[in-house]
């Protein structure tokens, strides 16, 4: 347990309904029980319990606020603290007052971000995994990614990675009893129990590493740059996925002139999208910095829409577009389909395959069912893995998997190659750190400092 006592504000500032105050550590109960005035003593109250009353101000006996007060004795919460959840009306004047109030307390001071989430680690109620996890449940932009996060948060990485490390040190034990009593064991045997133990952490750790891409994706959504040619459509385009007027759309060309951003979900994977402007020669200094930044955008995206004009012959800078792109990841969008057609597909059909082109039109919203089709197959191949597969998406789980794998390796190798069973050790016990660190049992005071920073205020 921590000595002192925080506080934050644990929900979004603004207007609304309530706001919710988390108080936590030693001194939680009785200071708040200072501040607030009801028919129980919340010294006394029994855990998990609400009461009802005024947040008084102790200066001038003043009621400040009428509140709902949550009581939640150690260790039945969150941080396995005492902690106290003050509810008042949603409102920024509300929540101000009170949280004055509370850090004029002598014993209680503000809560650094992630600060909550860090106490329940440190008090060994999760593990770091699962806190990392916490993060991608407040950030989750599809359904999907929610319930990997919540998979992750209920300990399903954690249990994976605890079995692994109690096979690697079992292992270990096996190498120790080699070392310190040689007469009683046979070195080739034991080699040879190496050897396949660190093939089953290794089939285990490939496992997971085989969901690593598309966890990734969850997580994060997949930065899709929209390119083209001044007025092919790439802003209506835009609002048709969002299914709202987020791009402005004209008959002028060079209408967008910077970069959009918006998040939107396509068969439940979250897509970065960025409506670029219209990638063209030109003479006007606004529009070619806007030009500028749409090359930029293709070259950060994992995923291109490259929409053309049905309606048109191909241009050289489209053309010239194409070749540049060619050997990305990328979707062929003719659009106007609605129009007489132009567009001659065989010249398309020299740079790209049949399943890359899809032929639309954005007005009538005919082909935008294929378009979110396209998307879904082009990384998931169709569909996504049984909702009980385990995914790992967080780019440090997957850094130290890698490097654990690749630990295991070496011990193999070094088996095969006849060196000593205690220089094989080294790489053993290393692959059993590395596999430490993901859910926290060997990670430095820094890192802690780093992942925790991430978080907001009172989570």
């Amino acid at each position: 347990m921590l000595s002192d006592t925080i506080a934050a504000i644990s929900t979004a500032v603004g207007e609304g309904g309530i706001a919710v105050i988390r108080v936590s550590g030693p001194d939680a109960v009785p200071e708040v029980a200072k501040l607030l005035r009801s028919r129980v003593n919340l010294t006394e109250a029994e855990t998990h319990t609400v009461h009802y009353g005024f947040i008084i101000d102790p200066q001038t006996g003043e009621k400040t606020e009428e509140v709902l007060v949550t009581v939640m004795r150690a260790p039945r919460s969150f941080t396995m603290e005492d902690v106290v959840e003050i509810s008042t009306h949603g409102g920024v004047i509300s929540v101000k007052r009170v949280m004055d109030l509370l850090l004029q307390q002598p014993n209680i001071r503000l809560a650094e971000p992630g600060e909550f989430t860090k106490r329940a680690f440190l008090n060994g109620r999760i593990d770091l995994s699962q806190a990392e996890a916490v993060i991608d449940l407040i950030r989750s932009k599809s359904d999907r990614a929610f319930s990997m996060a919540l998979k992750q948060v209920e300990g399903h990485l954690s249990r994976e990675i605890k079995d692994m490390r109690y096979t690697l040190v079992e292992t270990l034990a096996h190498i120790e009893v080699n070392i310190d009593y040689p007469e009683h064991d046979v070195e080739s045997m034991t080699s040879e129990f190496i050897k396949e133990r660190c093939n089953k952490v290794i089939a285990q750790i490939d496992r997971l590493l085989k969901t690593a891409n598309e966890g990734k994706i969850l997580r994060e959504g997949i930065t899709t740059a929209i390119v083209g040619r001044p007025n092919v459509g790439k802003s209506s385009l835009m609002n048709a996925l969002t299914r709202e007027n987020k791009a402005i759309v004209t008959d002028i060309p060079g209408t967008t002139r910077d970069v959009i951003e918006e998040f939107v979900t396509i068969n439940n994977i979250p897509l970065k999208l960025l409506d670029t402007a219209g990638i063209r020669e030109t003479l006007d200094v606004v529009e070619k910095i806007g030009v500028e930044r749409s090359k930029a955008a293709v070259e950060e995206a994992d995923l291109i829409l490259l929409v053309l004009n049905g309606a048109e012959p191909l241009h050289e800078d489209e053309l010239a577009l194409i070749e540049g792109i060619r050997q990305r990841q990328v979707l062929v969008l003719i659009n106007k389909t609605d129009l007489p057609q132009q567009l001659d597909r065989s010249k398309l059909h020299e740079f790209f395959e049949e399943g890359q082109i899809v032929e639309l039109s954005v007005k009538t919203r005919e082909g935008l069912e294929r378009l979110e089709d396209a998307i879904s197959g082009l990384f998931f191949g169709g569909k996504l893995e049984s909702g009980d597969l385990t995914y790992v998406s967080n780019v440090r789980h997957i850094a130290l998997l890698k490097k654990a794998k690749q630990s295991l390796r070496d011990a193999y190798e070094a088996s095969d190659s006849g060196i000593p069973i205690d220089i094989m050790q080294i790489d053993v016990r290393l692959a059993w750190e590395q596999l430490g660190e993901v859910i926290g049992d060997s990670a430095p005071d820094a890192l802690l400092d780093q992942i925790f920073s991430q978080f907001c205020l009172g989570k």
